[in-house]
């Protein structure tokens, strides 16, 4: 199972596993807000109520790669599930494939057998078996499935009269609020840990909506796509990633917020799919050094690297250099706001943006579109490119609108440097906001020139780039990490 790296921004290494669930037999649990109190007796009637619809999910996935490919379908099966027995490996299935079996967990949500899960647990599943506390056996199958916020529904054969449990409001969490997660770590069984919530909205790069609950409930292998528990015994949240250096629980945790599965869970029910807002626009963080050089207070917002041809922002009139503030009068507080707050508005609905443009707040309308899979290739292909290891900074490619805004000449290159890993190699050398112009002499106008010059230096250990800091050219010896 692939854990969280620490890094300034926290590349999304997905997967820790949780299994929490919920649910009395045949009834669902009264609506009360999250109380931060522990009681005395523990959580045992807690326990005793919700365990019955915690079920455990077995999972046969078959790769179609050879054994032992780096990078393949297996490999990230095997990253992924982690806690694989090597009595299940078959050194290599009839067809050419390699049959793996995996665990993860989920909760019933319904009496008739409808259950919540993460997406990397059922994945490329050839055949699922879901265990309940009773020791009964189903087989299930995939209702929908949504990778983008590893949210996946699936149902059992011929089930009827089973517990359940109902999702919660995740808004009404606060920091400090107890929570409890009952799972099934390492394939144990059913397994209980308490903690509270350690913070909220917690952006850990693993895809474009992040907006996770962060606990210190014990969460480990084996606990994926299970619920996590107020203490009056509703789900607000389901456990699906861990930070850890080594691979056991470090206290923590995240689960995506009850509400955001919600929501997801009744799409996937009435359509098999997921329907999100389009604005088509590629962003960036704004930061203190950028925010400084357009003249704005604050460093609050999304900044508008570039607009798509024909878009809805392209017909709407937003330019690049644009930043947006707030979507239908909710701020846009950093950059991962805007695709969350984009992604909840229908297709065709009216929007209103708030924008900063040229030192002057405006209003802008925009009709959102749809958020088609072709659509969202492009904007992947968009995003930042991250230099990692090498050099510890992600950039995007300058341009002209925020070239001027910088206060740089017409027809100047380069890329921008849009986040630095403070415990990386250049911290202290490189900062968002600078353009770098040229490497080892050589001129620079995209981040795959480079990553070329960076290539090209292994074993040097040092890359003299040319940067424009301010609107003032500076050389900086930039330190290459070895790969």
């Amino acid at each position: 199972m692939p854990m969280l790296t620490p890094r300034s921004s926290l590349k999304a290494v997905l997967i820790a596993s949780t299994l929490v669930t919920a649910g009395v037999a045949g009834t669902s649990l009264p609506v009360t807000s999250a109380q931060a109190e522990v009681p005395m007796q523990g959580y045992a009637d807690l326990v005793a109520r919700v365990s019955p619809a915690v079920v455990f999910i077995e999972v046969t996935a078959k790769s179609q790669e050879p054994a032992g490919m780096a990078g393949s379908p297996l490999e990230e099966f095997l990253r992924r599930f982690g806690e694989v027995d090597p009595q299940f490996r078959m050194p290599q299935a009839p067809e050419g494939g390699q049959v793996m079996h995996g665990l993860g967990s989920g909760f019933l949500v319904s009496n008739d057998g409808v259950i919540v899960t993460n997406n990397h647990v059922v994945e490329n599943a050839t055949d699922m078996k879901v265990k309940l506390e009773d020791g009964r056996e189903f087989k299930a199958e995939v209702v929908g499935t949504d990778p983008m916020t590893d949210i996946a529904v699936i149902k059992l054969k011929d089930a009827s009269d089973l517990p359940f449990v109902e999702l919660g409001d995740s808004d009404r969490l606060r920091v400090g609020d107890a929570v409890v997660a009952v799972g099934n770590p390492f394939g144990l069984g059913g397994t209980v840990t308490s903690g509270i919530v350690s913070a909220m909205g917690r952006n850990i790069n693993s895809g474009p909506y992040d907006d996770y609950i962060q606990t210190d409930a014990a969460i480990n292998r084996g606990n994926s796509g299970g619920p996590l528990f107020d203490t009056e015994g509703k789900v607000v949240g389901m456990n699906t990633a861990i930070f850890s250096p080594s691979g056991g629980s470090v206290g923590i945790g995240f689960s995506i917020p009850a509400n955001t599965v919600r929501d997801v869970v009744d799409q996937l029910q009435e359509n098999g799919s997921v329907s999100r807002g389009w604005l088509g626009v590629t962003i960036q963080p704004m930061t203190p050094e950028i925010a400084q050089a357009m003249g704005l207070e604050g460093a609050d917002g999304a900044l508008v690297a570039e607009v798509q041809d024909g878009s809805p922002a392209d017909e709407g009139g937003l330019k690049s250099g644009d930043v947006i503030t707030a979507v239908n009068g909710q701020d846009v507080t950093e950059r991962s706001s805007l695709p969350r707050l984009i992604a909840a508005i229908p297709n065709g609905q009216e929007a209103t943006l708030a924008v900063q443009r040229d030192g002057r707040e405006r209003e802008v309308t925009v009709t959102i579109g749809e958020l088609t899979p072709d659509r969202t290739r492009v904007a992947e292909s968009q995003s930042p490119e991250v230099l990692g290891a090498p050099l510890g900074i992600e950039v995007q490619p300058l341009q002209p609108s925020l070239a001027r805004q910088l206060g740089l000449p017409d027809g100047a290159s380069g890329v921008v440097v849009t986040a630095v890993d403070p415990a990386g190699p250049n911290a202290d050398r490189l900062a968002p906001g600078d353009v770098i112009e040229e490497a080892a002499g050589r001129e620079i106008r995209t981040p795959g020139d480079l990553a070329s010059a960076v290539r090209e230096s292994d074993g040097k250990g040092v890359l003299l780039l040319k940067v424009s800091r301010q609107g003032n050219p500076v050389y900086v010896g930039a330190e290459v990490a070895s790969s």
